[in-house]
This record gives C-alpha cells, sequence and structure tokens, in this order.
C-alpha cells in the first residue's frame, strides 16, 4: 500500500510537482507542476476535451477571465455562502477546518452540518487543538474567496478570483447562444485556474487554494430532461453506483442507465452523462472499475440549488480510501436566475417560438485531484523496480530512444528514429547516458510507457526492439513501420500482437 509521502517524494525527486515557493519555506495549498507534471497534465486535458467536446457538435470550449466583477459573485452566491466552517482554538488561536477535525477523528463525514452542531459535537468528544491541546472554543463560517483591488483612486473597483470556473460560462452563456447556432443543448468547456482560500489546505493537490478545473456546463431545455437522443446507445451500460441508501452497507451497485432511470428516479438526460462520464474514466483512462464509483450525496450534503448531485470517486490507499474527483450537478436554473436579476438583463432565450430560461447540467472535474489520483494508481513497487504504470494514453512521453552504446553510429540512428517520430506526432525523448538497464528503470519511474532501443542489428536490419514498460517484454520492428507500431500500442493493443 503507498502512502502519500511516497508519492509525494516520487513526484518531486522525479519532476512531476512540488511546493510552490520552496526557496522561501513554501506556501500551503500552492504547487508548481515540474516538467514531467506539465506534460501529464496536457495529456490529461487534452483527453477531456477531445473526449467531452465531442459528446456533441454543439459543445465549444471558452476561456473567461480569471477575475471577475463583484457582481458576478454575489449573483452567484459565493459572496454570501461560499464559506467553510473553521474551529478556533481559545488558548493559541490556531484555526482549523472544523469538520475536518470530526472526520479524522470520527472517521465520518460532516459536510453541511452547522456550526452550532459542529461546536457541540467537537466538545462532546473532547476534541482539542491540533497545536497546542487548548480547548475549541468558536466555530464559524469562513468564506473563501480572493478579493482584489482594482485601478485607483475613483476609478478603484473591488473584483474576485473566480472561485470556479462555472461562471465564466453563465454570464457568457445568452452572447454564447447568440454566435452558436442559437439552438439547444449548448455545452460550454472550460479548464482553467479556481481560488480557494482553504482553512487548512492538505493531501498535496487534492485540497489546494490554487487549483484547475475541467467542467462542461451543458444548457438545455428543461422540458426535455427525461429524454435524451442517445440514450438507447447506454441503456444496458452498468454504472458503479453508491446511492445514499447504502451508507450503512456500503455496498456498490451495478445498475444499468436503464435500471438508474427506473429505480433511482433520475431523467435520462442525466443518466446520459453519467454513463459518459464513467466511460471516459473506465474505457479511455483505462482506470479499474473496482476503484470507480458515483456517490449520492444527501440534501444536507449536496448545496441546495442541485437537485441531482452524485460525485464521481477513486478508492486512494493513500488517502485512506474512496476521495472525491469531480461531479455531475443537475444546477436547474439557479445561476441564469441569478444573473438575471443581479443584471437586469433576460438570460431568457427563444426557442422554437417559446421563451426558455435554460437549465444546466454540470460536469466538473478536479484536474490536480485527478493527476494526483493516476500517479497513486500508477505507483507500483516490484521486486527490482519502482514503476508508474500509466494509462499509456496519459504516459509524460509517448516513449524514450536509447542508442545501445555511444558508438559505432548508433547515436546517430537513434536520433534519425527520434526525427521519424516526432514528424509524426510523438513525444518522444532521446537518452543515451548510462547502461541501458539503467535506462530502462528510468523511463519505468516516470512512466514511458515504451523504451525504444538502437542496436547493432538495427544498422543491418533497420529495425529497433520496442520495449514494454509493463510486462518489460521486448519485439523487434522495422522502423519504417514504427509510427504505426507505436500508434497501436499506445491506443492499448499487446506488444506480442504487434510483430512486424
Amino acid at each position: 500500500m503507498v502512502s502519500s509521502d511516497q508519492l509525494i517524494e516520487i513526484a518531486k525527486r522525479r519532476g512531476f510537482f512540488w511546493q510552490g515557493s520552496a526557496i522561501y519555506g513554501s506556501l500551503a495549498g500552492f504547487f508548481d507542476y515540474a516538467h514531467l507534471g506539465v506534460f501529464l497534465k496536457r495529456r490529461w486535458e487534452t483527453l477531456w476535451r477531445k473526449y467531452f467536446l465531442g459528446l456533441d457538435e454543439n459543445y465549444y470550449e471558452i476561456q473567461p477571465s480569471l477575475i471577475m466583477h463583484e457582481n458576478v459573485f454575489k449573483a452567484s452566491g459565493h459572496l454570501e455562502s461560499f464559506a467553510d466552517p473553521v474551529a478556533k482554538c481559545g488558548k493559541c488561536g490556531n484555526a482549523e477546518r472544523a469538520d475536518h477535525i470530526l472526520e479524522d477523528v470520527l472517521k465520518e463525514n460532516f459536510e453541511g452540518v452547522s456550526v452550532e452542531d459542529l461546536l457541540n459535537l467537537i466538545k462532546k468528544h473532547g476534541i482539542k487543538c491540533g497545536k497546542c491541546k487548548g480547548e475549541i472554543t468558536e466555530v464559524r463560517q469562513f468564506n473563501m474567496m480572493f478579493p482584489l483591488k482594482l485601478g485607483v483612486g475613483k476609478q478603484e473597483k473591488t473584483g474576485y478570483l473566480t472561485g470556479e470556473t462555472a461562471q465564466g460560462a453563465y454570464v457568457n452563456f445568452k452572447q454564447m447562444f447568440e454566435v452558436c447556432r442559437k439552438k439547444l443543448p449548448l455545452g460550454l468547456a472550460i479548464i482553467g485556474k479556481a481560488f480557494r482560500n482553504e482553512i487548512a489546505p492538505r493531501n498535496a493537490l487534492i485540497r489546494m487554494r490554487e487549483l484547475t478545473q475541467a467542467e462542461l456546463q451543458i444548457f438545455f431545455d428543461p422540458d426535455t430532461i427525461e429524454e435524451h437522443p442517445n440514450f438507447k446507445d447506454v441503456e444496458n451500460y452498468k454504472l458503479q453506483l453508491f446511492p445514499f441508501s447504502n451508507r450503512q452497507s456500503n455496498k456498490i451497485e451495478e445498475l444499468t442507465c436503464k435500471q438508474a432511470v427506473e429505480k433511482l428516479k433520475l431523467p435520462k438526460f442525466y443518466v446520459y452523462h453519467l454513463a459518459k462520464v464513467q466511460q471516459f474514466y473506465l474505457d479511455v483512462l483505462k482506470l479499474p472499475r473496482e476503484k470507480f464509483r458515483f456517490k449520492q450525496l444527501s440534501d444536507e450534503e449536496k448545496a441546495f440549488y442541485n437537485k441531482f448531485h452524485w460525485d464521481m470517486e477513486l478508492n486512494l490507499d493513500s488517502l485512506g480510501g474512496w476521495k472525491e474527483i469531480g461531479g455531475v450537478h443537475y444546477r436547474t436554473d439557479h445561476d441564469l436566475k441569478g444573473h438575471q436579476k443581479t443584471s437586469s438583463q433576460s438570460m431568457e432565450i427563444s426557442l422554437e417560438g417559446k421563451k426558455v430560461l435554460p437549465h444546466v447540467l454540470e460536469l466538473s472535474f478536479g484536474v490536480d485531484r485527478n493527476l494526483y489520483s493516476l500517479l497513486e494508481l500508477a505507483y507500483t513497487e516490484e521486486k527490482d523496480r519502482t514503476v508508474l504504470k500509466f494509462p499509456r494514453a496519459v504516459s509524460p512521453f509517448d516513449a524514450g530512444i536509447f542508442p545501445l552504446v555511444n558508438k559505432d553510429g548508433l547515436q546517430e540512428k537513434a536520433k534519425q528514429v527520434q526525427q521519424l517520430l516526432e514528424e509524426h506526432g510523438f513525444v518522444v525523448f532521446y537518452d543515451d547516458g548510462g547502461s541501458i538497464g539503467r535506462r530502462y528503470r528510468r523511463i519505468d519511474e516516470i512512466g514511458v510507457a515504451a523504451g525504444l532501443t538502437i542496436d547493432y542489428d538495427s544498422l543491418k536490419q533497420d529495425d529497433a526492439t520496442i520495449r514494454d514498460r509493463d510486462s518489460m517484454k521486448q519485439i523487434r520492428v522495422k522502423i519504417k513501420d514504427l509510427p504505426q507500431i507505436l500508434r497501436k500500442f499506445l491506443q492499448g493493443e499487446e506488444l506480442e500482437k504487434l510483430k512486424s
């Protein structure tokens, strides 16, 4: 079982991520991505874009500003209610997140519990300050928004760093509808930063103050929520579901999409997108089915405006079990109605002769949390090596290219192979340092799926050896066939079936 300390150590040593401002003692909740982390992040984001924007021809990516008008967050409710409960020590003044203190001690979830009840529970169980063991005397709500002063003098205004990427989609909806064929559903995707002044950031990339989200906001006619034109394609597809009613038994139910509609009274439009999200994790990222589930949130846990709310969770040993990595939220018309009221501008549209205030289905993903999860699920300790068995589609590099020795023209041949693969769009790197075994171990530990070796036979036969990171098996392939063979391998085909 891997620990979070082991993951953070290998991430730092190999160049995935580490704490920001490290030479000045670091800042809690801020992380810098190193070169391999950037490669991994880009791969994940590219796959996400291709998959989710491909669900409908009327889905588009936009890039709103990270700093937005104060009224945006008045309308959304962030200035009033984007808050977490903070517990304060009466002796030393240390502040910690109240629900997390209880969660750590009692191993239960306390999201949505009132500040009064949190303080009573802390007192009832005799929980003391984590720093000085003093008495916790106060629990209050703490707003997590980051305000900014814009301009100077009489022109000075207050703006805010966006606490979620979603508001950029809502304030731009009406204009996007006008320029994008005036039809629903309209999907607006955003991959961008969000900023939250977390009380107690923890667990590396899991709870941060500066984070990356990937979200698809789907605007649709509420009259159509009981249908989806492609529901037939998924009606027999089995979902991994953890309904609220199963909290005591802790049982995951496998229900077909059709059964989920009938048994759980979920609309087809919602269930269709549950299926598509699960397929992204299981079919695109190739994550183990038993590690994934949708968890239903209770009325107390979910935001009041979410009519349906199921989180995507992955079972992460380093963090003690199931952790949220995203969610599927039916936000109704809450957001557009709020902006319509605050801005005094109508958010209604005309659709086939009727006035419609669209509803929103939100597919929300914590990118950093997903990357931490990929790192854990990939981490494998074997007898003679530590290897990151990333899904091939998200490996930081497609291949490493190695001359067996640094003489007799092998380096030049290896450079030719590198150029050939780069011309075909592969992300590869060249390494001629140390023994071939040591070079294999290096790429194993950073998760590169394929190693290509140029040896003396390569000069005679114009071929190369491909080594599979996971099985360590090898085959020889003609260099002219390498682009085709490598692409098939990265798409999931077994190496031994690709012999030329």
